[in-house]
């Protein structure tokens, strides 16, 4: 199933149950799946038109009054278009607003340059009292939904639209600010958010059949990132590969990178599109153009078992 069809559907129940819970969004209920929501909730879901810097503030407004808004736009928008009233109007007041981004980086693929957000985190995260979680799959965005509304304060949401592989299996078991480690390994560890978690779970199996044994970690919160389960894997492999469907400035290689530096230094090669636009296309040719498949991923964990040598 899609992604914003089962996001949709988590956001229902949560409504049923917690009367605070509410959604807005900017004339894109079409494609987020919304519609049937606004017409089951038309007291606590609200269309205000193509007017994404009004949404935040709105929604800051709702949650001084204890509400609990979920504001959903593309992640261009939504990371970049808001940027100011998320700050001044969400973060600095310290209010309690859950910000989705959908479609980001080159999720967004045929939509354009308007609709390709390739920066939202590293915009994001440069504010304070803000939270960055990204989705990998089905299993985990409807674990993650009632710890979002649960966690007091704002939360960004970073998920595709459309169907995402599944990574996760019955037995998962989701924590916010907890790394995942999906694969135990003692020679480089791979750390993954989003669509690249699949594509790492890919390249260590690739790896293995060379004899590499990859550990694999699925960071899905960047913000704050999980320090003590980075640490731990690459004390124990000794080199690592970040890999994003972000710029490589500003994302998960330099949430990595500032616990690397201060912490304990080894080699971190960085998988993600290197300072540059976008283009239009399908998902997997964009993959391949941006360097971003498992056989990329198992190249870079290689060359950063060499720097490690």
């Amino acid at each position: 199933m899609e992604m914003r069809k089962i996001f949709s559907q988590e956001i229902d129940k949560l409504m049923q149950v917690n009367d605070k819970v509410c959604v807005v969004n900017a004339d894109l209920a079409g494609a987020h799946d919304n519609f049937w929501i606004q017409d089951k909730y038309p007291e606590r879901a609200f269309n205000i038109g193509v007017c994404e810097q009004n949404l935040a503030s709105l929604a800051g407004g709702m949650a001084a009054y204890g509400m609990i808004p979920f504001i959903y736009s593309f992640a261009s928008f939504t990371g970049r278009r808001m940027l100011d009233q998320i700050a001044v109007s969400i973060c600095h007041p310290k209010l309690n607003v859950k910000l989705v981004g959908s479609d980001p980086g080159i999720a967004a693929t045929i939509l354009g340059a308007t609709h390709s957000a390739l920066d939202d985190i590293g915009a994001l995260r440069s504010i304070a009292n803000l939270v960055i979680f990204e989705a990998v799959d089905e299993t985990q965005i409807r674990q993650a939904l009632p710890q979002i509304v649960a966690y007091d304060g704002a939360v960004y949401i970073r998920l595709i639209r459309k169907d995402a592989e599944d990574v996760f299996g019955e037995d998962y078991k989701f924590d916010l600010f907890k790394a995942d480690v999906l694969e135990e390994g003692t020679d480089v560890t791979i750390m993954a958010t989003g669509i690249m978690v699949a594509e790492a779970v890919r390249a260590a199996a690739m790896l293995k059949e060379e004899g590499i044994s990859a550990e694999v970690i699925n960071v899905h919160t960047i913000k704050p990132v999980d320090k003590e389960t980075v640490l731990a894997s690459l004390k124990k492999t000794g080199c690592g590969v970040t890999c994003e469907n972000h710029n490589i400035l500003g994302g998960l290689h330099s949430a990595i990178a500032d616990v690397v530096t201060e912490e304990y230094p080894v080699p971190l090669k960085a998988i993600g599109v290197h300072d540059r636009f976008s283009e239009v296309g399908p998902l997997d040719y964009l993959k391949k153009l941006f360097g971003l498949t498992a056989e990329d991923i198992a190249a870079a964990a290689k060359e950063s078992m060499k720097q490690k040598r």
